[in-house]
């Protein structure tokens, strides 16, 4: 048995601990194993910790729930990824609300260079499945890989998993529930294929979890903190893809909506966020390429031949360097791949912009000039 799997697990499982208080008792106690063996007396100590919570951990059974998931994850062949885990997905671990664990089925690349999510209405037209088919049809005609994030429901989820097959692009959905079922069964299918070609799905719940109406909230903020872009393709004035659309703004990504005409429904929710400024308008590929910057190759890497790295700061040159390597970046990557703060990047991005080496381009990328 993984004994660091397995308090990793116990961790995830522990009442009253969410995602972000999870992570701070692993950095202040020096890992998963530490929490469960820290005195009640020393966990109260944390911030954010308290009496309440120091005993839950404390008096804690969770480890014995753990080893049964452990079992279960040997037997149907599941990867367990703890957010320090090295394949643990990078844009997701930026969120402040991810995961303290995943559960994979399949062997998806989950930090694939281009990532988008693809939601929409389980009420979805045939105007709906066409922007799909079409979408998911260009981008399968590029010379680029792209991995398809959705959340397998009826409608426009299903369909991009579907499309997605069809064109070559692997495909991963995010499920709101453990991965001893699936729901709607009737996609189980379409499922199989996911799994066996590059993609699968992906849950942060454990076996035997109830299927319940706040669990698909829940698992929109791993669709949306998976992608570069979530693209909302039909939506009402509410419903679940306008919710990932808003946690996918609150995480600074990229929002696109496709237009829909006035009065039509199912088309109300893609107009809000157009209108109010949520989204950018997306008609086709060349949209989202010319602002996710999708169009142009990685820059010169030569380009820093005649500057000198001693006129840099240290962090300046970090930034220089992964821009140099990497090509054009988002912030938020930037930031992971750093490993600075966005409170250091952002102004570190922008006297870079006034020496004329960055250049600032549509979608908060930048790259050297």
């Amino acid at each position: 048995m993984n004994d660091d799997r397995l308090y990793q697990i116990g961790i995830s499982l522990i009442p009253l601990v969410g995602c972000i208080t999870a992570r701070n008792l692993v950095a202040y106690t020096g890992g998963s194993r530490e929490v469960f063996r820290t005195p009640e007396k020393e966990l109260r100590e944390i911030p954010g910790i308290g009496t309440v919570l120091a005993r839950n951990i404390a008096n804690s059974n969770v480890l014995k729930r753990a080893e049964k998931e452990l079992e279960f994850i040997d037997k149907h062949q599941i990867q367990p990824l703890f957010y320090l885990d090295k394949e643990y997905p990078e844009r997701l671990k930026a969120c402040s609300d991810a995961p303290v664990m995943l559960y994979v089925k399949g062997k998806p690349d989950l930090n694939m260079a281009k990532i988008i999510s693809v939601v929409g209405t389980r009420n979805a037209t045939d105007y709906g499945y066409q922007m799909v088919d079409e979408l998911l049809s260009e981008l399968g005609n590029h010379n680029y890989p792209v991995m398809v994030v959705s959340g397998l429901a009826y409608g426009i989820d299903i369909r991009a998993h579907r499309s997605a097959l069809k064109n070559g692009l692997p495909t991963v959905g995010v499920l709101a529930h453990g991965l001893d079922k699936l729901y709607p069964q009737l996609h189980a299918g379409t499922a199989r294929e996911m799994i066996a070609s590059q993609g699968g799905l992906i849950t942060d719940f454990i076996s035997g979890s109830a299927i319940d109406r706040k669990h698909f909230i829940r698992r929109n903020r791993i669709i949306a903190g998976l992608a570069d872009a979530t693209i909302v393709v039909e939506s009402a004035h509410k419903g679940g893809a306008l919710v990932t659309a808003e946690i996918a703004n609150s995480y600074n990504r990229d929002v696109f909506a496709f237009p829909g005409r006035k009065g039509d429904a199912f088309s109300e929710g893609c107009n809000f966020l157009i209108k109010s400024n949520r989204a950018a308008l997306i008609e086709s590929v060349k949209d989202l390429e010319y602002i996710m910057n999708w169009e142009h190759g990685k820059s010169n890497p030569d380009a820093l031949q005649p500057r000198l790295f001693s006129d840099f700061t240290e962090d300046e040159k970090i930034v220089i360097t992964l821009l140099e390597e990497e090509g054009p970046l988002a912030i938020d990557m930037l930031c992971i791949k750093s490993g600075l703060p966005m409170n250091k990047v952002s102004p570190l991005l922008l006297n870079l912009e006034f020496t004329g080496l960055v250049k600032g381009l549509p979608g908060k990328v930048f790259k050297l000039i």
